[in-house]
């Protein structure tokens, strides 16, 4: 298959009416193209396009920021002389100068498929500006390693953030390109847009589900997004970062499993088989130690739970991340009824809210796990009907 930037590269028809245009990219370090060559490269070899700028998101354009909340500067490109602007350092938007000296803006960035990704959010603020300024956006289209089911609660109306760019669930189950497609419309933004196609993408197809593995190699979209496993679990285990629980920064394996040194992994794993087997299903738990080397509970042993996805008989379809680690906050509640589970600081720079609610768009997964009376399906009952709207709501924007 052909990733966006592949074709873009292989088919000068393509680029055509980039001729004569200024050309800006917005990119990080996975945005390579199926021979490793990153985009900006790739781009300025071809010769008939004008590269003027480049942008760089969260965790920079060369993904040398560790951990969220540490910003980038903006430099100069020692190689090709072009401003590298920072999206996650004074501002987070491009600002009316940024934007002076382009017409086009390519995008190629690997999404991860989840709507607290703050990519996202960065192509709805490239989207913004390129409307306000009547400058054209191109996607150069890349997989939803997530691959396409849908799961978790939409986004509630006020509870919009730099991990919130609209009222989506928190699986969503569409690429890049085709989330500027709903931008658009829900925005109401009159701009100039087009999406470079992937080719013979495939995204319910074994044994990837949404990634091409074995086919095309696997790049940190952002340093702790280091592998499929991660990207499979993230919808759930990102939520580990509005607690107190390790999510495993600071390990070889973040985001794939989450514990504490004050919690007994065996035991929440029984309490949460007991409360709702129907949510594990498609993957396996195990209990681990672990010990991270910074973040959370850094040079301590935690005892804890690694969600497993890369096994033989995982299932796509089955497999719920989001369910799974709202189970393992619920059995963690109701093991410890005092326990100090959620974090209280400024997630993402978001004042005077829970990051738990903000990272879920709204409080209700918090106060469901917070009820003592409240069940498993009563959380089922909510998540499904947005889950259904959703699902209903997307169908206008798929392109594969």
């Amino acid at each position: 298959m052909k990733f966006g930037i592949d074709r873009l590269i292989a088919e000068p028809a393509l680029r055509a009416t980039l001729a004569g245009r200024r050309v800006a990219l917005v990119a990080h370090p996975a945005s390579v193209t199926d021979d490793l060559t990153h985009a900006l490269d790739a781009l300025a070899a071809c010769g008939d396009m004008e590269l003027t700028a480049a942008f760089g998101p969260q965790h920079g354009l060369r993904g040398d920021k560790q951990d969220n909340m540490i910003e980038s500067p903006d430099y100069n490109d020692p190689v090709h002389g072009i401003p590298i602007f920072s999206l996650y350092g004074d501002v987070r938007k491009p600002t009316d100068a940024m934007m002076g000296g382009l017409d086009v803006i390519l995008v190629d960035l690997q999404d991860l498929g989840c709507r607290i990704y703050t990519f996202i959010t960065t192509l709805r603020y490239v989207l913004e500006a390129a409307a306000k300024h009547r400058k054209a956006v191109w996607v150069l289209d890349r997989p939803n390693p997530a691959g396409r089911p849908v799961e978790g609660l939409t986004l509630r109306p006020g509870w919009e953030s730099f991990v919130g760019a609209g009222p989506l669930p928190m699986r969503h189950g569409l690429t890049l390109g085709e989330l500027g497609l709903w931008f658009i419309k829900t925005l109401e933004l009159d701009i100039e847009y087009r999406i470079i196609d992937m080719q013979d993408w495939q995204p319910d197809a074994a044994p990837g589900f949404g990634w091409p593995l074995g086919e095309r190699t696997w790049i940190n979209p952002s340093p702790n997004a280091p592998n499929l496993w991660m990207a499979r679990a993230y919808a759930g285990t990102v939520m580990l970062e509005g607690t107190t629980l390790s999510e495993g920064r600071g390990t070889t394996r973040p985001l794939e499993l989450f514990g504490a040194p004050d919690i007994d992994a065996r035991a929440v794993m029984k309490e949460m088989e007991s409360l709702a087997p129907q949510w594990l299903g498609g993957c396996r738990l195990r209990e681990c130690w672990f010990e991270p080397t910074f973040h959370k509970h850094a040079g301590q042993l935690c005892h804890g739970v690694q969600i497993h996805t890369e096994v033989p008989d995982y299932n796509h379809q089955t497999f719920k991340p989001w369910r799974l680690q709202a189970l393992a906050f619920k059995a963690i509640r109701r093991l410890y009824p005092d326990y100090a589970l959620w974090r209280d600081f400024p997630y993402e720079y978001e004042h005077g809210k829970l990051p738990i609610d903000v990272i879920n768009g709204g409080p209700l997964l918090r106060e469901w796990v917070d009820d003592a009376s409240a069940t498993p399906n009563d959380l089922d009952v909510l998540a499904q009907s947005d889950e259904q709207a959703w699902s209903a709501q997307r169908q206008e924007y798929l392109r594969y």
